[in-house]
């Protein structure tokens, strides 16, 4: 196992966008990338909209494991993007 794979800093999110539309991205630091998209910078996803709200947050990833779920998410219908958001929130700490 190399030290990128041992790396697990990694977070998965999702924002509600203020279209009402999911984004789906990776980052180290969700909040400061977070901050990142709300002053248009980064993902040109959010050149026509503003981030919202951080509805969903997976930690514990490395880059590449990272990479492959935020590819999982993308892959989802709506509906089913909003029953993985539901299911974090009514999961029990």
């Amino acid at each position: 196992m190399s030290d990128a794979d041992a790396d697990t800093s990694w977070s998965v999110y999702i924002i509600e966008c203020s279209d009402h539309t999911y984004y789906t991205g990776i980052s180290n630091d969700v909040e400061r990338r977070f901050s990142a998209h709300a002053e248009c910078r980064g993902a040109k996803y959010f050149r026509g909209r503003t981030p919202e709200r951080l509805v969903y947050q997976e930690s514990g990833h490395s880059r590449s494991t990272a990479s492959r779920r935020e590819y999982e998410i993308k892959q989802l219908r709506r509906d089913q993007k909003q029953q993985l958001i539901q299911s974090a929130v009514t999961s029990p700490v």
